[in-house]
């Protein structure tokens, strides 16, 4: 007869692994009672799409990624036309819908979140996305590492007031970061009154986006509450965004640290047990070997993204040489058991040129940075350890792009 484990017992191991990495984390705080919290966030937790976990993806599976008025109409919200969409021209040709950031927003095309628990109104709220959640699996983006300045935790941190006034982190500008990795080259820290005084606030992207204090343990309760939320609003799959940041400490390069792995890992164990058949993807647009890492060992993400396969495809085009793309696929590792790559060619921001590092030289990623801008993209670049500007992303469509090769504009687009 086969042992099996009682649910008293099941519980009581996923009480050690949580209490376990909480006094990793938090090694100040009382982790068996943060771990009862986080239960009791995920108390009843019956996810609106559940069903079956098993299989999470077959080879059948392809994703849609659009914004939620990127088709609109003059007398629908725009989730409402999506779905019209969706119904009428889609069919079951995609299986899932990422639905880029739906809520209320300052900047950044929807990621610099000011309310996490609301829809934006011009798409028409909730009862639509989990309409959509019930006809597909249902995307969407946890942005974890920052607010927008407008977030009612920032605004309470700058008068003085709960919650949110330990949720940011000021830094003594005086601080070294010249070991600070950065997507941006603005100014790293933003100058702000507060109620006790000028302070200032660690912005890995923009001043309208303040990253949140993953130290406090009640930061890490907040987004947990969020995936709560939207679990319960159907949504099953979610894109950890900007996840390679989320823990800073001066001195180091503030990327990829031990304490952001075990943020996934945490995150990974707490829906495996409350949301089966729930699915992680980690957005980190750096070089292929950091990206691999969020794999862990089988208990981070499920999904990363192909990061490498956008900017080799896209040199391949413009240059007609596939000696890159072809070494770099031989080179590829199979994903690990239970986990996946997600291809892509292109996303909302563009093509990534960090994950082209290693893999395409500076002369080869510059000549295509050339094309771009002869066709009328832009380039958005990064601040280098040096102090240097370094190529980021290709903004541009892959439309425009493509009328274009390293030798001029040509007929076949």
């Amino acid at each position: 007869m086969l042992n099996s484990r009682s649910p008293e017992s099941d519980e009581a191991l996923f009480a050690d692994a949580v209490i376990g990495q909480l006094k990793f984390l938090y090694p100040d705080s009382d982790a068996p009672s943060l771990e009862q919290q986080i239960c009791e966030i995920f108390a009843d937790c019956r996810p609106t799409s559940g069903g079956d976990p098993s299989p999470l993806w077959t080879q059948a599976d392809c994703i849609l990624i659009t914004y939620g008025n990127s088709l609109t109409e003059p007398t629908r919200p725009g989730l409402q036309t999506l779905r019209r969409f969706l119904s009428e021209h889609v069919g079951d040709s995609f299986s899932s819908i990422h639905v880029l950031p739906f809520t209320p927003f300052s900047s950044d095309d929807g990621f610099a979140v000011i309310d996490y628990t609301q829809v934006n109104s011009d798409l028409g709220g909730w009862p639509n996305l989990i309409r959509i959640a019930s006809e597909y699996r249902l995307m969407a983006d946890l942005v974890i590492n920052h607010v927008s300045s407008q977030h009612q935790w920032f605004r309470n941190y700058c008068n003085g007031r709960e919650p949110g006034l330990d949720y940011f982190l000021e830094v003594d500008r005086t601080t070294d970061f010249s070991d600070v990795v950065r997507p941006r080259t603005s100014p790293l820290l933003r100058p702000t009154e507060t109620a006790h005084g000028l302070r200032h606030v660690w912005c890995t992207f923009s001043h309208d986006q303040i990253d949140v204090n993953f130290c406090n343990p009640q930061v890490l309760l907040e987004y947990l509450k969020i995936i709560r939320l939207y679990l319960d609003r159907g949504v099953t799959v979610f894109r950890l965004d900007a996840v390679g940041f989320l823990w800073k400490e001066p001195g180091t390069s503030c990327i990829h640290l031990p304490q952001t792995h075990e943020i996934v890992r945490l995150i990974r164990r707490v829906v495996d047990r409350f949301a089966p058949g729930t699915i992680l993807i980690t957005e980190t647009n750096v070089p292929n070997p950091e990206n691999l890492s969020y794999f862990g060992n089988r208990n981070e993400a499920h999904i990363v993204y192909n990061f490498s396969l956008a900017p080799l495809v896209v040199h391949s085009l413009l240059t007609g040489e596939t000696a890159y793309l072809k070494r770099w696929m031989m080179s590829m590792p199979p994903a690990p058991v239970g986990c996946t790559y997600l291809n892509f060619i292109a996303s909302h921001d563009g093509i990534g040129m960090r994950p082209a590092e290693g893999l395409l030289s500076e002369d080869e990623q510059a000549q295509m940075v050339e094309v771009v801008r002869r066709c009328g993209g832009r380039v958005s670049t990064r601040r280098s350890a040096d102090g240097g500007e370094k190529v980021y992303e290709l903004n541009v469509s892959l439309f425009d792009l493509m009328k274009w090769t390293i030798y001029g504009e040509d007929d076949l687009q």
